[in-house]
């Protein structure tokens, strides 16, 4: 799906317990293939954090459901240096956009002491639209969500499927290269986020594969969980 010049992808979320998780796992595994990015055999570890303005408009957008939104984060694998993004993600109902550059561990720290100059001066589009955002709207670091990840990836369909484990919101502290964060976990029981993305179709194939029954769309946010954790504690 295309909106104005934006290329959307259909982005679907399910809440699933260990059982169907295995289950599905073995499913995948026959026939499609692991994202190349897995370091372990279940996956890698992601850590986001997320900025929002002083309303909150990020959080609150999401829980009311608002139809067109966005949010910014930061966001680094395995808490290694060696891939560091920016990313904005765009939310069109259950359709999604996200833009992405690429930034030094300086510039992290840069931008979490609220030195943004160099966004400015940047020729990234999405280094000035930051800085915008920053300027006019008081963005600001929030929340720390950490998870554990394991994809797998189809070609027809550019499909992606990921089982997101371990969902975890960093606590008093905005550093996502403190390998000593603390952290706290999210669900008493062993739930995971089940994501499945993909552009203009859904192979038959990989439809058949990730069925379970009894199960509805969700409009799970990690961000939102791991925000209102950290709001509740106020």
């Amino acid at each position: 799906m295309n909106y104005g010049q934006k290329m959307l992808r259909h982005e679907l979320k399910y809440f699933i317990n260990y059982h169907e998780y295995m289950y599905l796992k073995k499913r995948l595994a026959v026939s499609i293939r692991k994202d190349k990015y897995g370091t372990i055999d279940d996956g890698y570890h992601v850590r986001s954090l997320y900025f929002d303005d002083i309303y909150g408009s990020a959080f609150h957008e999401k829980e009311l459901g608002i139809f067109k939104r966005k949010k910014y984060r930061i966001r680094i694998y395995n808490i290694s240096d060696k891939i560091i993004k920016l990313e904005k993600k765009s939310k069109y109902g259950q359709y999604i956009g996200k833009d992405s550059v690429g930034i030094t561990r300086d510039e992290f720290y840069k931008l979490l002491d609220d030195n943004c100059e160099f966004l400015m001066n940047s020729d990234d589009k999405l280094f000035r639209e930051f800085y915008m955002e920053k300027i006019t709207k008081l963005l600001r670091p929030v929340v720390i969500v950490d998870y554990d990840r394991e994809a797998y990836t189809y070609g027809a369909g550019n499909v992606r499927i990921t089982f997101d484990k371990n969902l975890r919101v960093g606590i008093n502290s905005h550093d996502i290269f403190d390998d000593k964060l603390a952290t706290k976990m999210i669900f008493d029981e062993p739930i995971m986020i089940l994501e499945i993305k993909y552009d203009s179709f859904l192979p038959t194939h990989v439809h058949n594969l990730i069925q379970i029954c009894n199960h509805n769309i969700s409009a799970a946010s990690k961000y939102v969980m791991c925000k209102g954790f950290i709001n509740n504690l106020k």
